[in-house]
This record gives structure tokens, C-alpha cells and sequence, in this order.
């Protein structure tokens, strides 16, 4: 009896994969996709978030398949990035004269002075700026300056609806949140998106209300929605302001927390 020695196997090469695809858009700007390889996706996914463009394909697809998908979409792809950064202004330090602020673009002021330091006064926003000041680091103050101002603003609503509540959130983390405005654990730990402080007052106290509410109903009952109408008649017209401008709003605080996030140029 023989035997046929079998050849060793070659392991096949993963395909190299551009983690970045440039398209020039119909109206000339230059766009960023960001590639993202999904073994659980079938087909090609397109999407534009505050965070920017990312296509979502299966890891076989080749780039010349994800870069023919893409260009169909230019012109979708255009109107989506201009909704959510068209109207977003980056943050220039030393030069913006504005941040948006509470659903309004409020006077910033930059001052000469030994600390960095933001804070809010009657005339709008003032940054007291170190010469020696990183761009990173006044993002950071401002962030840090964003974060005080929704702290006091939930502060500020929270005792007018502790008194009906069953009990009071076990904490209130408050951050940048991708998909969601909201939510309310298991445990009553409850996370608000930091980007709400730049959105109109009335949106913010809506969604806090709104999680409130899931230490009554911890669903989307009728029983829940009917007990947001008791706290908060206007809930639908903020709820829908948040899902028309919703995007641009989280846009606007990630351009300013990070001078990269703008996909097009």
C-alpha cells in the first residue's frame, strides 16, 4: 500500500483593506468613508452619523466592490453629510466668536491671562487663554465647562419632579452618547448625552423627564407615555425636534470636543 504525501496548505493572504476610502462628493468636497468589516452582514451598509461616514461591509467584499457602492450613494451621501455638518462651525481657538450653547450660538470672548479657564457671564462665553494653551486642552475646558452648565441645568429641574417619582435615580452620569439621548439601567443609574446642553432647554428637560419616567414604567407602554404627558405636555414637539435636528446637534458638540471630526473638506 501507498500513500500520497499531501502538499502542506498555504494559508490564504487576508486581502489588505483600505481602513479609509476618500470619495469626492457631487458638490466637490472631499469625504472620508470609513471602512468597517461586519461577518455578520450580508450586504453593503451606508451610513452618516455624528461621528461621520462609515460603510459597513461582509470581510470578502473587496474595496473596488465597497468604492463602486459608495460612489452610487455619492449624491444620498452628500445630503446626509450636509444635514448633519452643514451648519456646524468648527471651533477655531483664539479666533471662533461664538459656541452654541442651550439651543442658541452665544458671544465667546477669548482673553489673554495666565490659566486656562471657561466661563459663562452676562456678554456670552469668555476663555481666558494661556499663550502656552494646547489646542487640546481649551477643547477640554470647554467640554469641562459644558458638562458644569447640564449639571446645573438637571440641578436645577430635578426637584420639581423628585416629589412624584417612586423613588430618585440611584446616580446621573452625564457624557457624550452615540446613538442615544438617554437611559435608565436596571439598577436606576441613569446617563444623560452631554450634548443636549447645546440643544433648547425645553429638549433637554424633556429627555430627563422622559428617563424619570422609567423608575414608574421601565417600558414604552401607553402607562409610560402617559405619565411623561403629566410632567411634560410639550414632550412630541421636543421629541421631534431632537429627532429632526438630533444629528447636527451631536455634531456640533464633537467638532468642538475634537478639531478632526469633520468628515469633508
Amino acid at each position: 500500500m501507498f500513500f500520497r504525501a499531501r502538499p502542506p496548505r498555504v494559508a490564504t493572504p487576508a486581502p489588505v483593506r483600505a481602513a479609509v476610502l476618500p470619495l469626492a462628493l457631487p458638490d466637490g468636497r472631499v469625504v472620508e468613508v470609513r471602512r468597517v468589516d461586519n461577518a455578520r452582514v450580508r450586504g453593503l451598509r451606508l451610513a452618516v452619523t455624528e461621528r461621520g461616514v462609515r460603510v459597513t461591509a461582509p470581510p470578502r467584499a473587496s474595496d473596488r466592490r465597497v468604492r463602486a457602492f459608495v460612489e452610487e450613494h455619492a449624491a444620498w451621501l452628500a445630503g446626509q453629510v450636509h444635514h448633519t455638518f452643514g451648519e456646524v462651525q468648527p471651533l477655531r481657538v483664539g479666533e471662533s466668536s461664538t459656541l452654541p450653547l442651550r439651543g442658541v450660538d452665544v458671544p465667546l470672548q477669548w482673553i489673554d491671562g495666565r490659566f486656562l479657564r471657561v466661563q459663562a457671564g452676562d456678554g456670552g462665553i469668555a476663555v481666558t487663554l494661556p499663550s502656552a494653551a494646547s489646542d487640546a486642552s481649551v477643547r477640554k475646558a470647554i467640554g469641562d465647562f459644558y458638562l458644569a452648565e447640564a449639571r446645573a441645568d438637571v440641578g436645577r429641574w430635578l426637584p420639581t419632579y423628585l416629589p412624584s417619582l417612586p423613588r430618585a435615580p440611584a446616580s446621573i452620569q452625564i457624557r457624550p452618547l452615540t446613538s442615544l439621548w438617554g437611559s435608565l439601567a436596571a439598577d436606576d443609574r441613569m446617563r444623560l448625552d452631554l450634548a443636549l446642553v447645546l440643544a433648547p432647554p425645553a429638549a433637554f428637560e424633556y429627555v430627563l423627564v422622559h428617563e424619570l419616567c422609567h423608575l414608574i414604567q421601565a417600558n414604552h407602554s401607553a402607562a409610560f407615555w402617559a405619565e411623561v404627558e403629566q410632567r411634560f405636555p410639550d414632550w412630541k414637539a421636543q421629541r421631534d425636534l431632537l429627532r429632526a435636528r438630533g444629528r447636527p446637534i451631536k455634531a456640533a458638540l464633537r467638532v468642538i470636543r475634537d478639531a478632526s471630526a469633520l468628515p469633508a473638506g
